[in-house]
């Protein structure tokens, strides 16, 4: 008779200041748990390194003692760390020492310590640890990588895969979505992924640039061009090359300088202002914009054949209250960055704090809620942050919830958005892998005005005719 070979967990680290060893590790079994031993502020810091280490067991004496002190400067630095004090009970008689330990500690077990009791409270203070930093900690924070998209919902799920994609290509994207839902970090996800990600990514804020100034921050200057143009400058287009220039508000870009843009899509060439020489540049470009440039090309303030020539690739980025479960999760991943930057005592969100971020409408998406938490990190006198802490009062909340209708057809539209993206806008391919008929296909890509990923022509499907908008990856002439 045999039996399945089962896998054993691995040992739980603790990190333990200042305490006997040998009488630790007599407590608490080497199968069960791998401590790692400091007396030093230096030995601690290097410890908690790593992310590994989610349980501090400290001996505190007394409040002069430097082992408190050490603690504080460890649970500082790695505030996701649940701390277990070690402590005689006469020194708890200190009014100090109770607002220390009440202050800083998940728990405290005093002296003489008896084994199950040290058992089940580190292994609690592991378990909360493992509980609350999983999101934040794993799943959420950014390490290295200051431009990672966060998120595991549905809609995230569907954009990351997008960018994947998009980044793959050399077509020009516009990215689209309210203001504050991060359409400039899309666009060095788009960069950082592709082939370009050791050239330079710039990005302008067409919003910012005066009007009489936009030909030469784009474009460049010679020297002499104008009066105060003592020297050469370089220009956002030039300064991109090889790279990625990413145009965020393009709406605001002035009608008289869209011509010399769509030249420079059309042909990947410049010529500075006050300058002859043309110049060729290889730059892909990303713009980005939070007003509906179909209308402005329909009121004249934004010229068609620019529109399509920027709008080859589409990206479409999801308000914050529209993100379900990623809501909470990026509140405790900014959290926890602040606190990295401040030597503040909040330990976290209290619960009715998580109902409200949860609830809140989030008018201004991510850049609000980075506001918010920011403000309530430094601001907070409590060791939990409460819904007034963030300006999120119950009668502030304003959140409608989403119809099923409503969520069934934004699922609908980005499945088939990324479907028609695989297959190369091939219908029979896309018609097939969705399982519907091509007629209900063109039904859909009407609905959801998903036509400029067509090609150029017609299609009749059962005697109707049915014309594909016009693609914008064809060439044009000057004269357009």
């Amino acid at each position: 008779m045999t039996t399945a070979y089962q896998k054993q967990p691995a040992p739980r680290r603790i990190l333990c200041l200042n305490t006997h060893q040998s009488s630790i590790e007599s407590l608490l079994p080497g199968k069960q748990w791998q401590l790692v031993f400091v007396n030093s502020l230096a030995e601690a810091r290097k410890a908690i390194a790593d992310p590994s280490i989610q349980v501090l067991l400290a001996r505190i004496r007394t409040v002069h003692e430097q082992g408190l002190s050490i603690a504080e400067e460890i649970l500082f630095e790695r505030k996701d760390l649940k701390a277990v004090a070690l402590i005689d009970q006469e020194v708890l008689d200190d009014p100090q020492i109770k607002q220390a330990v009440g202050g800083l500690f998940f728990d405290y077990l005093t002296y003489p310590l008896i084994p199950d009791v040290v058992r089940y409270s580190v292994g609690h203070a592991y378990g909360m640890a493992t509980l609350t930093c999983g999101c934040a900690a794993e799943d959420c924070f950014d390490g290295d990588d200051s431009y990672k998209i966060v998120g595991e919902s549905p809609v995230m799920r569907v954009l990351l895969e997008q960018i994947a994609r998009i980044s793959h290509s050399e077509a020009p994207v516009m990215v689209g979505g309210e203001s504050g839902t991060g359409k400039e970090l899309a666009a060095r996800n788009i960069h950082n992924h592709s082939s370009r990600h050791k050239a330079p990514f710039v990005a302008v804020n067409m919003a910012a640039i005066p009007e009489n100034l936009v030909q030469t921050e784009l474009f460049g200057h010679e020297k002499g061009a104008f009066t105060g143009a003592e020297k050469r400058r370089i220009g956002y287009i030039e300064s991109a090359n090889g790279g990625t220039l990413f145009l965020d508000e393009i709406g605001d870009l002035p009608l008289q300088s869209q011509g010399n843009l769509l030249r420079f899509l059309q042909e990947a060439v410049i010529t500075r202002v006050g300058g002859t020489v043309v110049m060729p540049v290889d730059v892909r470009v990303v713009a980005a914009t939070h007003i509906d440039l179909e209308q402005a090309v329909k009121e004249g303030r934004f010229r068609e054949d620019l529109y399509y020539r920027l709008n080859v690739l589409q990206l479409e980025m999801p308000p914050l209250r529209e993100r379900g479960s990623d809501i909470e999760c990026l509140a405790e991943r900014f959290f926890q960055q602040f606190c990295q930057h401040s030597r503040c005592q909040v330990k976290g969100f209290s619960q009715q704090a998580r109902q409200v971020i949860v609830a809140y409408d989030w008018p201004g998406n991510v850049r609000e809620m980075v506001n918010r938490i920011q403000r309530a990190v430094v601001m907070c006198t409590h060791p939990l942050i409460r819904p007034e802490d963030l300006g999120l009062e119950r009668r502030k909340l304003s959140r409608r919830i989403e119809t099923l209708s409503e969520a069934r057809g934004k699922v609908e539209k980005q499945l088939i958005q990324s479907t028609l993206m695989d297959t190369n806008s091939n219908l029979s391919e896309t018609s097939r892998m969705l399982e519907i008929s091509r007629v209900t296909l063109y039904k859909l890509i009407e609905k959801y005005s998903l036509g400029h990923l067509l090609g150029d022509g017609e299609e009749k499907v059962k005697g109707t005719s049915h014309r594909r908008v016009p693609r914008s990856t064809e060439p044009m002439s000057a004269h357009d």
